[in-house]
């Protein structure tokens, strides 16, 4: 198996027995049996194919920033959409907008920079994301009044049956909503996504704006410790994090994983957490707050299983 993703990938981007704990932001996770790094949608679809062909578990991930692998590792091949220096371009413009194109594994942050560097206005409010762009797509990922939803005019996919087909998105067809989109049915896989940004605003104000959110974000957010973001959903007319302070959680800690002190939204690693440290916390907030409000949060965070 593992020459065989070499051909496909080259050597240099493929690995056995994968520390997948260096993938993600929460720094958790055993062993994954494969890893490789792709950052093209025809190497992305040929892997696919090998890995239904020889009936071996695959899970396709970007920049880790939502998610929780398994204590013990994953049994088969991990895909992780990589960032690049060509991951952006202008395909077209006008008086009043442009129109980028981003690959799904480039970092929000940097399509945010890319956007700010040609004068375009739309991603401020990405500057800080840590995930990436496919990422951003899936949950369409937002902060401070702003959302993908808002720039998102296309997306390029591979469907996952029958024959990793490419295909794209336009407009609604997407079906963005909060924290969703039609990708979260899991029948497609970003590859791409095309971004409608606008002219006309001053670098000096989008570069303000830009460090302005960033410093809310170190003022509010607990950045020094491990975690995987917001760890639920905004409940209908209310907040988690405030649902949860009302519950008496704050802080409260199984494991190595806690309730941020600083901020209730967020669960961290404080150290040495483990998969089952997080879910078992994961699971007793929502049962509290529940009992508490008649609110069930809905987690953020992606449970990823040995074999998917």
């Amino acid at each position: 198996m593992y020459k065989r993703l070499c051909a496909i990938a080259g050597e240099e981007n493929a690995s056995r027995h994968a520390k997948l704990d260096r993938l993600t932001t929460f720094r958790i996770g055993g062993e994954a049996d494969y890893l490789v790094n792709v950052s093209s949608a025809d190497v992305l679809g040929s892997i696919l194919r090998l890995c239904r062909d020889e009936q071996v578990p695959v899970y396709v991930m970007g920049r880790g920033s939502n998610l929780v692998f398994d204590d013990a590792g994953f049994r088969g091949v991990v895909i992780r959409l990589c960032d690049s220096d060509e991951c952006f371009r202008i395909v077209e413009e006008d008086n009043d907008t442009a129109l980028i194109y981003a690959f799904a594994g480039a970092a929000l942050t940097r399509l945010a920079i890319f956007a700010f560097e040609h004068g375009l206005s739309g991603l401020e409010f990405a500057s800080g994301i840590p995930g990436s762009v496919g990422g951003g797509v899936v949950m369409d990922a937002g902060a401070y009044g702003g959302q993908l939803a808002d720039c998102v005019v296309r997306s390029e996919y591979v469907r996952r049956e029958p024959d990793y087909e490419a295909g794209v998105f336009d407009g609604e067809e997407q079906r963005f909503g909060y924290r969703t989109s039609v990708y979260q049915s899991g029948d497609y896989i970003v590859t791409g996504a095309y971004f409608r940004l606008r002219k006309g605003r001053e670098k000096a104000e989008i570069g303000a704006e830009m460090r302005e959110l960033n410093g809310r974000r170190r003022d509010k957010q607990p950045l020094e410790y491990p975690s995987a973001g917001s760890a639920f959903k905004r409940p209908l007319g209310d907040y988690a994090g405030r649902l949860i302070e009302a519950s008496g959680l704050r802080g409260y800690r199984i494991g190595g994983a806690q309730v941020s002190e600083k901020h209730c939204g967020f669960i961290v690693n404080r150290g040495g957490a483990t998969a089952a440290d997080v879910r078992a916390l994961v699971d007793a907030v929502r049962e509290k707050v529940y009992a508490d409000s008649g609110v069930l949060l809905e987690p953020e965070i992606k449970f990823v299983g040995e074999r998917g």
